[in-house]
């Protein structure tokens, strides 16, 4: 049962799991994460507890998967101290990238130490942000990064509508 103080994880989750396509278990050709369920991606989350519920042909529980990206991805950035819709866009993009680069990228934004780690000075600067201009920077800087991984490694050119899609879909 979510609380009050719950909420924010819960819009940004919600929003993030609409982007990842849901509770659905797919594989794309070429994607660095292999099997994926709910987003999560097997090559790199070897050890979720989920995968058990998958190879046995049965539906993970979804507050497994809630509790995965609360612990691996909206706790490292700390979304409770941040504005919910600055936390929701680090989230999402961490999701999608790791959540060291997805705060790398939203310190740079913010014009601090650009290290991955959320602190006190990153979580002061990106709170004293206007949301709208944070939003737009932050956009921005994601399409940046999608075009330098297309350009170093062609084979991932396939992915870069879809990942600016995901982007210009978290700006609202």
């Amino acid at each position: 049962m979510s609380t009050l103080a719950d909420r924010p994880f819960e819009e940004a989750f919600s929003a993030t799991m609409r982007r990842e396509g849901g509770y659905q278990l797919h594989q794309v050709e070429g994607d660095a994460g292999g099997l994926t369920y709910a987003g999560i991606a097997r090559n790199r989350n070897p050890q979720w507890p989920g995968w058990a519920y998958v190879d046995r042909g049965e539906t993970p529980p979804t507050e497994m998967v809630r509790a995965f990206y609360r612990a691996n991805y909206w706790q490292p950035i700390r979304g409770d101290e941040l504005r919910s819709d600055i936390a929701a866009s680090i989230f999402d993009f961490g999701v999608n990238a790791g959540p060291r680069l997805a705060v790398k990228l939203a310190q740079a934004v913010a014009r601090v130490e650009a290290d991955g780690v959320m602190g006190p000075r990153s979580l002061a600067a990106l709170n004293a942000m206007s949301p709208a201009a944070f939003a737009g920077a932050y956009a921005l800087a994601k399409v940046k990064r999608y075009a330098d991984i297309c350009n170093r490694d062609p084979s991932q050119r396939k992915f870069l509508l879809g990942w600016i899609n995901r982007t210009l879909g978290a700006l609202g």
